[in-house]
């Protein structure tokens, strides 16, 4: 019998015995908490976006997570990664080879210091058993898209080779261009999905933040409907804000959800809103608990 399901029982067992003697049952609040955490559904990959919860040690937001369910934590380089495997947790999606969110492939000045930092960090990836690494079109700067396309293809295609070779795919992620990241050129999902079928490598994809694509495009369902072939993995958070995905924004992250799931998807769904409320971890399962369907 396994560690959750005897904890389960006993529990189970506990209440069953003093609701019998007609008392109320004294489980401490923490243990019916933790039980309640590990019960997930276990369609959904649950992961959380390290920058989020920054003000927490690493070792703390490990052991959180892990009482709640998630299986992984995002935006983490090479000096995290030891925290993460001592904690059993994995590397959802890599960082550290990108310049910023600003100074990306979509511009040839950056190219040589991008193909730099990418066949230096590539392989680094493979080797602690990781296979997605985060990179950025960049801000426009004048370039119509046609132009940002042939630039981000010249440059990625220097590296994807090396990609292909260790296994690990490049995520461009989608941001808005309308409130956060003004000029950025990644700002709407057909875009980064004709960028994705120039390059015709399934070593590339994209991140989809429905966060960013819903200020920027809406029909986000849809959306995710007609372009999941080239989407890879998923953020999270509330519209308008940022902030917790509960009912005081407009999107409705179970529907959401399960369009996701019904495209076979069996990646990773990282939670990355900034949470506003006290009670941060509280927030964050809250959050795992909505988007677990």
């Amino acid at each position: 019998m396994s560690e959750n399901l005897s904890r389960r029982t006993a529990l189970k067992n506990i209440v069953a015995g003093t609701a019998a003697l007609g008392v109320s049952a004294a489980i401490p609040a923490f243990a019916l908490e933790q039980t309640k955490s590990t019960m997930l559904k276990g369609n959904i990959n649950h992961s959380v976006c390290r920058w989020c919860f920054g003000k927490m040690e690493l070792d703390d937001l490990c052991i959180e997570a892990k009482k709640i369910g998630i299986k992984a934590i995002d935006l983490v380089g090479p000096k995290d990664w030891p925290t993460l495997k001592k904690h059993g947790l994995y590397s959802s999606m890599c960082n550290g080879a990108e310049i910023n969110l600003v100074d990306g492939w979509n511009d040839p000045q950056f190219h040589a210091t991008l193909i730099k930092n990418y066949s230096e960090m590539i392989p680094k990836v493979a080797e602690a058993g990781y296979t997605q690494l985060i990179c950025f079109s960049g801000n426009r700067r004048g370039k119509d898209d046609e132009t940002g396309l042939k630039n981000c293809v010249d440059g990625l295609k220097q590296v994807l080779p090396l990609a292909e070779k260790h296994g690990v795919v490049l995520v461009m992620e989608l941001l808005n261009s309308k409130i956060n990241h003004k000029d950025y050129q990644c700002d709407h999902t057909a875009w980064g999905a004709e960028l994705a079928k120039k390059l015709g490598s399934e070593n590339f994809k994209l991140l989809y933040d429905i966060y960013h694509m819903q200020i920027d495009e809406g029909d986000v369902i849809r959306n995710i409907q007609t372009f999941h072939p080239y989407i890879s993995h998923y953020h999270t958070a509330g519209v308008p804000g940022r902030n917790e995905i509960d009912d005081t924004q407009e999107l409705y992250y179970p529907a959401i959800m399960k369009a996701i799931l019904a495209t076979g998807f069996k990646g990773y769904v990282a939670q990355e809103f900034i949470p506003k409320y006290a009670d941060k971890i509280k927030s964050l399962r809250d959050a795992v608990n909505i988007c677990d369907v």
